[in-house]
């Protein structure tokens, strides 16, 4: 099962440097080798998208004792795979903003500047989501623990008090076994 994610692994970094090394060449190409690289690079990213998907079912057969460190790994396959969406996004809007700029014949100087502070703008408000929805997952995993630790404290504390009750019906049955014991050298 594992030999199974680690060969969806190696296939995702193959195609995530490929797909890394495309996204720079994007705005340096001539624009016919322009939409073909675009539409190659999207069909690249489905892939890898249905590569995160093979790999979160096969954490999902993992063991829960061994699943946490695949969780992680998954964890930041996403942030890479949502870091080249970005990346790609960013690749687009030069590749469509010269496209814009050499049918206008502008140079759309202030567009660009605010199409980059939107993205960056956009880029926070998913940072702070992703953190908030970690925050979340860590509040809710917490909370189990607490439970899990709260019960097993129960079922200690009943444990203690049986233990208890025994060695007090011990003790009365020692007083008693001591009188007769007693009462049986006096005779």
């Amino acid at each position: 099962m594992s030999s199974d994610f680690e060969g969806y692994e190696q296939d995702f970094a193959v195609l995530t440097a490929e797909i890394t090394s495309k996204i720079t060449r994007v705005p340096r190409l001539p624009p016919d080798e322009k939409k073909q690289m675009v539409a190659n690079v999207e069909k690249q990213l489905e892939e890898a998208k249905e590569l995160l998907e093979q790999m979160d079912l096969e954490v999902r057969e993992i063991p829960p004792q061994s699943r946490g460190m695949y969780s992680n790994r998954m964890r930041s396959y996403k942030q890479e795979m949502g870091k080249l969406e970005t990346d790609f996004k960013r690749s687009r809007i030069a590749y469509s903003d010269e496209v814009r700029n050499e049918l206008l014949g502008d140079d759309g100087n202030s567009s660009e500047n605010q199409r980059a502070h939107l993205l960056d703008n956009t880029e926070r408000l998913e940072r702070s989501s992703r953190r908030l929805e970690a925050g979340y997952q860590i509040a809710v995993e917490t909370e189990q623990i607490g439970q899990e630790m709260l019960e097993n404290l129960s079922h200690d504390r009943e444990k203690i008090q049986r233990a208890r009750d025994r060695l007090r019906e011990t003790d009365a049955n020692l007083g008693k076994s001591s009188r007769v014991l007693t009462g049986m050298l006096r005779r």
